[in-house]
């Protein structure tokens, strides 16, 4: 028999969506401030003005990179904070080549 996830129960879904959604608005502002501070290193290092096609990289490689990281582990956070992990069912439990 399948168990059920919490997620599954639309209030704790709402609820653990919301807080998802809460925590990729903030990691936007960090992926911004992080931008931000690379470009300006980038400026202050080389010296001189960047190139359009040197921003766009920059901001496209180290934007797109922090916003990634942060929605993988937005991910496990939900998984984990909501009881959806410990709601599978292990295949490997009685397996016994894996107990210690």
């Amino acid at each position: 028999m399948v168990k059920r996830s919490p997620l599954d129960d639309d209030g704790a879904s709402k609820i653990a969506w919301n807080r998802y959604r809460r925590l990729m608005r903030g990691m936007a502002i960090v992926s911004l401030l992080a931008v931000v501070g690379a470009l300006g290193y980038l400026r202050w290092a080389m010296g001189e003005a960047l190139t359009i096609h040197m921003i766009i990289a920059t901001a496209a490689g180290v934007g797109l990179s922090v916003m990634l990281g942060a929605a993988l582990m937005g991910l496990v956070f939900l998984s984990s904070g909501s009881g959806h992990d410990e709601a599978i069912d292990d295949p490997f439990k009685d397996d016994p080549d894996l107990k210690p």
